[in-house]
């Protein structure tokens, strides 16, 4: 879509402004709870620009997207639901406007929290899956938040702490490898992460 390519590009332009750090920290914590576009591009162009700085840059991702995901909890616990548990009209703006935010992925949620539950948390917050639903669906459920905060807090320090690191490390010849395979590479290492887990639990 268009608008969504111009506010990629918007968001990626503050990464030669002297706001890039304060812009990174406020897409971060509003990529958790309803903002389209994630923080890894600023985050690498920023790395980029300065390597030095790299895992600076990556602890205010996980520091912003953490409080992010806590004000995404919030919303699905204090405003989405009405009194006879209808969606309120937030939740329908949600719907309505957040790319591949629907009622039934949202429904689906449930069923996945009650069978992996921090997991799926830590998965959402490490991998590509849009954090938001995870976020504001773990407070619409009345997901443990102690639990909530802990698994958010290890999926995004594992998954910004990998991008740094990479551009840290490899620099102008990383970028193009993580724009186009660090979806699969993320889902990958989390399948097999959960994967070990489980085997684990079943042999124990």
């Amino acid at each position: 879509m268009k608008w969504l390519r111009k506010l990629y590009d918007w968001v990626l332009h503050w990464a030669l402004t002297p706001y890039g750090l304060i812009a990174l920290f406020v897409c971060s914590f509003v990529e958790a709870s309803f903002f389209p576009i994630p923080a890894d591009p600023l985050l690498i162009a920023l790395i980029l620009g300065l390597r030095k700085k790299a895992f600076k840059f990556a602890t205010y991702c996980i520091i912003a997207s953490t409080l992010g995901g806590i004000f995404g909890y919030a919303i699905g616990h204090f405003i989405w639901w009405s009194g006879s548990n209808e969606f309120t009209s937030v939740a329908w703006f949600f719907f309505n406007n957040i790319p591949g935010f629907t009622p039934a992925v949202f429904s689906d949620m449930k069923v996945l929290y009650e069978e992996w539950n921090f997991w799926v948390i830590f998965a959402a917050g490490f991998t590509p899956i849009p954090f938001k639903v995870f976020t504001i669906s773990a407070g619409a459920f009345e997901i443990n938040f102690i639990l909530f905060t802990i698994a958010a807090l290890l999926g995004r320090t594992a998954r910004f702490m990998l991008v740094a690191w990479l551009v840290w490390k490899y620099g102008e010849q990383i970028k193009k490898f993580i724009d186009k395979y660090f979806n699969w590479l993320a889902i990958a290492f989390t399948v097999l992460l959960i994967g070990g887990f489980v085997v684990i639990k079943y042999l124990l």
